[in-house]
């Protein structure tokens, strides 16, 4: 759930009901909650993330560009030949930039805005689309979908991108069930992440 006031964080997260969402100063919440653990888990990619050990009794990265003992404590890789490896000394794998395929379609499954501006659509995640079909549009760029399938990623309707954002991406599978939960991928990262919080002493 989004939340406005960075005083009700803290009372969020002891509720364990729902991940509190804050967009604000990142710096005073984390004074507020002052958590054991601090997971960068944007996945910045091409990004170089910031120094943040000593924000937190243990830091963790996600991804590229980290190097534990460096710019956090520990690092989980994400990288698709490492997948899930827990890292404690030294930088990941360097960000190799090509999507795994699916039947065939790798890089052909993305749609990239062509223009900056606000994208709109009335679509949804899951839902079967045919090649050629307009998904959305950015000003008065119309951006279809390469192929047919169903919608396995979608920029939300109403949010402003920058040219070269990827805001689409097609499951040329076609399974809208294979859309929807924690797919390998991110299972794997997260068993990383917590092979590093089990090692963790009690509270």
């Amino acid at each position: 759930i989004r939340v406005d006031d960075p005083d009700a964080v803290a009372a969020i997260l002891a509720s364990r009901i729902a991940v509190p969402v804050v967009v604000g100063d990142f710096t005073a919440v984390l004074e507020l909650i002052a958590p054991r653990v601090l997971i960068d888990a944007r996945m910045r990619k091409r990004d170089c993330p910031e120094a943040q050990r000593g924000l937190a009794p243990l830091t963790i990265g996600l991804g590229p560009n980290f190097v534990a003992g460096y710019t956090t404590d520990v690092v989980v890789e994400t990288s698709w030949e490492q997948l899930g490896r827990v890292v404690t000394r030294g930088a990941t794998l360097p960000f190799r930039g090509e999507p795994r395929a699916i039947t065939g379609h790798a890089r052909d499954r993305y749609v990239y805005a062509p223009v900056p501006g606000t994208l709109l659509t009335s679509h949804t995640i899951g839902q079967h689309v045919a090649a050629g079909e307009v998904i959305a549009r950015i000003d008065g760029a119309l951006l279809a979908a390469p192929l047919s399938g169903v919608l396995r990623g979608l920029t939300h309707d109403g949010v402003p991108v920058a040219a070269g954002t990827k805001v689409i991406e097609i499951d040329p599978r076609g399974d809208p069930a294979l859309v929807r939960g924690i797919t390998e991928r991110p299972a794997r990262i997260a068993g990383g992440v917590l092979q590093v919080l089990a090692s963790l002493p009690a509270a």
